[in-house]
């Protein structure tokens, strides 16, 4: 295991190709993906107000900017193939940066990855109807209230998988152009999106002009039951909770901004290029995703935006056909696969740095622990793309309206539902980190400090775990799942220690 002041030897084998525009792009197409174009719909649903639905994603974009001036002291003092995974392992212990590597790979990431590229067919329905969940190459095999499934719309996403996997074993050179592209025109995407909502889907009988900002009570057909069972709400308090749970989808929109860290090896003089990356890449999605909202609040009643969670008919593309008609349906799912593509591509990326880093610890499959002569860890890239296909296929079953009739679902969204209170509890032990390691580690030289300390880490925690709290509190059975998941592997980081030992 490397210590934080050595120069590590995997720096000599992985190929240092990265520079700040490169890193930039991870930073804001690992962001960018389909959450923005989607998830307003549920939070604006729970909260029933458009005061409250910009606010969902203004906390959401301090934790992410506080979190990242944080991280990227962090990423510039160890800039490590493996990021986040390396500075929890130095500031806790080999069991905590286990824990989170275990968890990005068994649901986090992967899941993260069958998610997105699900949302690429989705949309790709909208141009053929051949691709669509109800089409099967294999029906539904149900197993109890789950099912086994490949419609034409998963066998699309595991295309995509294979494919971007496929690409990125190829050398680091071709990664980055597919990333550089397509980051480069899908935020040309979101800011059209943006401009065409406020100056040509602006209308009086807007959520904006027609309902209260502030008070949901003043607002028809609020019923945040309705979204989520057992979230009536009867008091401000009570409200204000809700719009912590509101956030879960703004902040699976705003994650993967740590990716970047993870090909920290790969990074020109990581010490400037990192901290940069972080802050300037937060700083451009954060602003898009708050003006991306004020488009749809401004174009959209109120009233609409519960429908519109199940994509094609989304926020954003009920927008683009409020503004364009028909045509504009057509180009934002347009823009919304080149959107998940992109993100795809730098989630596969980065996320098979962290199996080689734990690989190289002896906490994965040895193999993975390998580079080919590309300079690639392929063997990371493959496990991780087979995993990822693999939680594409099993669909949660719920009983229709009619008898013999069922809906189906997907599992890896309820994984990902499960583990967000994880998930935030890991960001808040990286940002913990900050305070950890210049106690633990002060000589170390520190090219960037974090702006603000100690009142910016502060402020992520505080944050941080108060969501957790809340979502424990109104959505139990959910966060506690999650953390069973997380722990599962305990048992999978002793067996691979002894492994260790005895190799």
């Amino acid at each position: 295991m490397d210590s934080v002041g050595k120069t590590s030897s995997e720096g000599q084998r992985l190929v240092q190709g990265l520079g700040l525009l490169d890193a930039t792009m991870i930073v804001i197409g690992s962001m960018i993906g389909s959450g923005i174009f989607i998830v307003s719909a549920k939070s604006s649903a729970l909260v029933g107000a458009p005061g409250w639905l910009m606010a969902t994603w203004a906390i959401a974009g301090v934790l992410t900017i506080t979190g990242a001036l944080c991280c990227a002291e962090l990423a510039a003092m160890m800039p490590r193939a493996g990021g986040q995974y390396v500075f929890l392992r130095e500031a806790y212990g080999s069991s905590i940066g286990f824990l989170f590597g275990w968890s990005l790979f068994f649901v986090v990431q992967t899941g993260t990855i069958a998610a997105v590229a699900v949302a690429f067919a989705n949309f790709m329905g909208v141009l053929t109807p051949r691709v669509s969940e109800n089409v099967y190459l294999i029906r539904p095999i149900h197993l109890g209230s789950y099912a086994i499934s490949l419609s034409t719309q998963q066998f699309v996403a595991i295309v995509l998988i294979l494919l971007l996997t496929l690409t990125n074993t190829r050398g680091l050179k071709t990664g980055k152009l597919i990333q550089n592209t397509f980051t480069f025109t899908k935020t040309a995407a979101l800011i059209g999106l943006i401009v065409i909502g406020l100056l040509l889907g602006r209308n009086s009988g807007s959520a904006a002009f027609t309902s209260s900002w502030w008070n949901p009570w003043l607002n028809s057909g609020w019923n945040p039951g309705a979204v989520q069972p057992g979230l009536e709400t009867s008091s401000v308090l009570w409200l204000v909770m809700l719009v912590g749970v509101a956030m879960v989808g703004p902040l699976f929109a705003q994650s993967a901004w740590n990716n970047v860290t993870f090909t920290g090896s790969e990074i020109r003089n990581p010490g400037r290029n990192l901290p940069r990356a972080l802050l300037i890449g937060c700083g451009v999605v954060v602003a898009l995703y708050l003006l991306a909202n004020v488009a749809y609040v401004v174009t959209l009643p109120l009233g609409a935006f519960p429908g519109l969670q199940k994509p094609p008919n989304t926020v954003a593309t009920e927008t683009m056909k409020a503004a364009l008609g028909q045509p504009g349906m057509i180009l934002i799912a347009i823009a919304i696969m080149i959107s998940t593509f992109g993100c795809n591509n730098g989630l596969i990326l980065a996320g098979a740095r962290i199996y080689y880093a734990m690989a190289r610890d002896g906490l994965f499959f040895k193999r993975v622990a390998t580079l080919n002569a590309r300079h690639v860890p392929v063997f990371a890239l493959i496990t991780q793309g087979v995993w990822a296909c693999l939680l594409t296929l099993p669909r949660t079953v719920t009983a229709g309206s009619k008898p013999g009739e069922f809906k189906y679902g997907n599992v890896y969204g309820q994984l990902l539902d499960y583990v967000i209170s994880a998930d935030l509890i890991f960001y808040a032990l990286m940002v913990g980190a900050v305070f950890v390691m210049r106690r633990k580690a002060p000589n170390l030289e520190r090219p960037y400090r974090t702006f603000g300390y100690p009142v910016v880490p502060v402020i992520y925690i505080v944050i941080a775990m108060l969501l957790v709290i809340d979502l424990a509190y109104l959505t139990p059975a959910t966060a506690g799942i999650g953390y069973l998941l997380v722990l599962t592997g305990i048992p999978v980081y002793f067996l691979w220690k002894r492994q260790a030992k005895a190799s």
